[in-house]
């Protein structure tokens, strides 16, 4: 499961799957081939994302999905 403080690090070694439904909210994980630096929350927080507790609950459904 993933959280606001989850590093985008993690979530491109952990959870590969969730880069592509990240990007479509504005959320660059990876850039010149290396995750970004910082968490979840503050990537959010940059880019002005409201709603930010649905996403989080929409990726982690992506995750149990997937297993």
């Amino acid at each position: 499961m993933i959280d606001k403080s989850t590093p985008i690090e993690d979530i491109v070694e952990n959870f590969p799957e969730l880069i592509k439904p990240l990007r479509k909210f504005g959320i660059v994980c990876i850039q010149c081939g290396e995750p970004v630096w910082g968490d979840l929350g503050e990537q959010m927080d940059n880019k002005n994302i409201n709603g930010q507790e649905q996403i989080i609950n929409k990726l982690n459904k992506i995750i149990t999905e997937e297993q």
